[in-house]
Parts: C-alpha cells; sequence; structure tokens
C-alpha cells in the first residue's frame, strides 16, 4: 500500500469521524434546547440521569427520518410516549397530554424536512448540502423556538385539576389524529402512491396544509395549558379570598356583639338581681344561662397559629355545628408553612367537605381532625363515620359534581406533587385519610 493510498484512507476516516461528530453534536444541541421546553410543561422524576437520557432522546428523536408514508411515525410513537411518561411524575392524564403535545410538536418539522426539503435538494443535485443542513435546521428550530419563547416558558410545570387535564388531553387528539391520517393513510395506497401522480401531488398538497396546522396547533395548546393555570390559579385564589372574607366578617360580627353585651351589661345585672330578690333563682339560674349561650362569650376560634389553616378549620367547624356534628380537632401548625396557601386551602378544605358529607349521613356524628408539623413533616389525618360503601375516587354524591366533591385523585395530586403522599383506608363503618407531605428546610 503506497504511501498516497494510505494518506488518501486516512483522510477518508477522519472525514466521517467529523462527520459523526458533526451529527452527535447537532442532536445534542436539538435535546438540549428540545429538553427545556418540555421540561417547563413536564414535571420529570428528580433524579440527574432521568433528565440527562431525556436530553439525549429528545435530540435522537428530532433526528427522525419521517415522511408521508413512512411507517417510522407509529414505531417512533410507541417508543416516544412510553419514555416521556416513565420519566416524569404528578398526574398520569396530564403527563399523557403534554407527551401528545409534544410529539405532534416534534414530528411536523422532522416530516416537513424529510418530504419536501430533501427531494428539493435532489432535485438541484444538492444531495451533500441536504445532508449537513438539515440537521443544522433542526436544531436551529428547536434552538431558535426555545430562545423566543424563554421568557414566557413557566417557572415550573404546570398543574391542573384532573378535569382540566382531561379537557386538554381531548383538544390534543385534534392534531394528533391530523398527523397520524396525514402521514400514515398514504400506507394504504403504497401501490399507487408513486404510479399514480395524482394522488401523489394530492397527498404532497395535504401534507403540505396539514403539517403546519399540527405544529401551530400543538404550540397553542402549550399556551393554552398557561391560560388555564393561571386562571385555576385566580379561581382557587377568588374562593380562599372568599373564605377570608367570610371568616372576617364573622370576626366583626362577634366584635359587635361584644360591645353589645358590654353595653347591655348593667341592664342584665340589674334584671339578675331583681330576680334573685324576688327569690325567683329558677329564673335568674334561667337569664344567666341564656347570657352564657350567646355567641359573643362564645368567642373567637383559633385552632392554630397559621392563618389560612384557622380560616379554613374554623369555617368548616362551623359548618359541622350547623350540620349537627361534633369536630374534635388537634391541630398545631406554625405561622408559616412552606406549602401554598391555595394548595393547603385545597387540601384541608376538601377532605374536611368530603369528611362533612358522609358524616351527616351516618349515626356517628363525631369528625376527628389532626393535624401537626413534626420533625419536617406536615402530617394531616381526618377519620370519620360512614354509612354504607364509600366510593373509591371519594367523588360526590351529590347531583352537581362541577360544583362539588374534590375526589381523591386531586388532593393525592397535591401532596405528591410537594413530594408527599395521601392514604385511605375505609372498614368497620370507619373512615380514615392521611396525608404526609415534607416540608423544605423542615
Amino acid at each position: 500500500m503506497s504511501v498516497i493510498t494510505v494518506f488518501f484512507r486516512t483522510a477518508e476516516y477522519l472525514l466521517l469521524t467529523l462527520q459523526n461528530w458533526y451529527w452527535y453534536l447537532l442532536v445534542v444541541v436539538s435535546g438540549f434546547f428540545l429538553s427545556r421546553i418540555v421540561f417547563a410543561f413536564l414535571p420529570v422524576k428528580p433524579r440527574r440521569g432521568w433528565r440527562i437520557a431525556l436530553v439525549l432522546f429528545l435530540g435522537s428523536v428530532s433526528a427522525m427520518v419521517i415522511w408521508l408514508g413512512d411507517a417510522n411515525l407509529l414505531f417512533t410513537l410507541l417508543i416516544f410516549v412510553p419514555v416521556l411518561l416513565l420519566a416524569s411524575k404528578g398526574d398520569r392524564v396530564g403527563r399523557l397530554a403534554v407527551t401528545v403535545i409534544f410529539f405532534c410538536l416534534i414530528m411536523p418539522v422532522n416530516a416537513m424536512l424529510d418530504t419536501y426539503y430533501a427531494p428539493a435538494m435532489a432535485y438541484f443535485d444538492l444531495d451533500n448540502v441536504y445532508y449537513y443542513s438539515e440537521k443544522f435546521i433542526r436544531g436551529g428550530s428547536w434552538g431558535l423556538l426555545y430562545l423566543g419563547t424563554r421568557k414566557r416558558l413557566p417557572e415550573h410545570p404546570p398543574q391542573l385539576s384532573p378535569r382540566l387535564w382531561k379537557l386538554v388531553l381531548l383538544l390534543a387528539a385534534m392534531p394528533f389524529s391530523s398527523l397520524l391520517a396525514v402521514v400514515l393513510l398514504p400506507l394504504l395506497q403504497t401501490d399507487y402512491l408513486y404510479s399514480d401522480f395524482l394522488l401523489h401531488g394530492l397527498i404532497m398538497n395535504l401534507g403540505l396544509a396539514v403539517l403546519p396546522f399540527v405544529l401551530l396547533t400543538s404550540l397553542a395548546l402549550l399556551y393554552a395549558i398557561r391560560i388555564l393555570e393561571d386562571h385555576e390559579q385566580l379561581e382557587e385564589a377568588d374562593k380562599l379570598a372568599s373564605l377570608r372574607e367570610s371568616y372576617y366578617q364573622n370576626l366583626r360580627r362577634e366584635e359587635r356583639q361584644v360591645r353589645t353585651l358590654r353595653h347591655d351589661l348593667r341592664n342584665h345585672l340589674t334584671v339578675v338581681q331583681g330576680l334573685l330578690e324576688q327569690d325567683e333563682t329558677d329564673g335568674a339560674a334561667r337569664y344567666l344561662r341564656e347570657i352564657a349561650a350567646s355567641p359573643a362569650l362564645s368567642g373567637r376560634r383559633v385552632l392554630c397559629e397559621n392563618e389560612t389553616a384557622n380560616i379554613v378549620l374554623a369555617s368548616k367547624a362551623e359548618t359541622m355545628d350547623q350540620a349537627g356534628l361534633k369536630g374534635e380537632f388537634a391541630v398545631s401548625l406554625p405561622r408559616k408553612l412552606p406549602i401554598a396557601d391555595m394548595d393547603l386551602c385545597a387540601l384541608l378544605g376538601n377532605a374536611l367537605d368530603n369528611a362533612i358529607e358522609a358524616a351527616v349521613q351516618a349515626e356517628d356524628k363525631q369528625i376527628s381532625v389532626r393535624c401537626r408539623v413534626e420533625k419536617g413533616l406536615f402530617m394531616l389525618r381526618v377519620e370519620n363515620a360512614m354509612d354504607g360503601e364509600i366510593r373509591p375516587d371519594l367523588s360526590t354524591t351529590k347531583v352537581d359534581k362541577a360544583a362539588h366533591g374534590f375526589g381523591l385523585a386531586g388532593m393525592r395530586e397535591i401532596a405528591e406533587r410537594c413530594g408527599g403522599s395521601l392514604e385511605t383506608r375505609a372498614g368497620a363503618g370507619r373512615f380514615e385519610l392521611v396525608a404526609c407531605i415534607p416540608l423544605n428546610g423542615g
């Protein structure tokens, strides 16, 4: 073997190596930008290995060859969905919805490049230009999308109620079905796809119209998730504000009753003194009992130092009294908790709502509430009697399900999102709910 041959073989090997490194580099770049967008919407498991694996996986998916009439789309789907679901945590329906949306976001870009850009470059005999440029275009597309939207990306993956996640999943079915139809349906016409130029042209024009639609619809759905989360947070904040307003209105009413009682105290004492002077001890005792039963002497219920928790618990305690239920509260919560007020309000309020709804129908009218912070853990235990079988999802038995009932799924979602757990036990006519949430820095 001559020196010249060795030189050219070595040069060819180095060129192929550089080509491979070029491809790997662009795959990592695409995966990095894509992952930054995906991580903003999908709650990934905390281990760093999952994030690194997803960067490489998303980069590889962005380089997948997809063209109209290609079964690669189906094979990619069968891998894409399980991997993203396995690497993420939280509400299953929400994770599935986000996964479907990102599949519909990535695949149209691949399909447009491989179906339209590749033949155009081949027509002008620019195959080498296509080989290098299409990989740069893929990475550049996701880089531009990330840089253009990073200021509007959520700081944390959005958290919606199970009902809204189901709505998002239904909406995601529209671009998903359109993508599958335009890419996979030509497979049914394989014998005629290239022999029938009229049919081939129709399919190509259809793809040119549908693929951008799928891409834009997926972006719109991601934006809609942000809007829905903001709306739901405002709704929860409004509910909390209503509870606060009701609580403070009760305080003002109690203060007015105290002032009235203090103003009339001399008259009350005069009446009692007169009854005693007339030896009407029974009448005096009855009159004193009426005064003692006055709401003004009951005082404000302070169940714990945390204002939000106290407002919710005091409100539910009043509801128990009105329903003829006996509430036993053993609550010890600090003034400040690293749990969002809306989450705390939803967890406590809905757990007690479910307990009240069950206890009203049972013979035993007692509800036990234990809640405290100990060793860096927020612990809640609610126990109540129940009459008959309880629904597995703790869904409400009321007709208007949209206005009542939070359900076990919603409360468990809050606990798991905060890194904790929620368990239930039922038996012997009793129901018990236990939530345990670790507190950061607790």
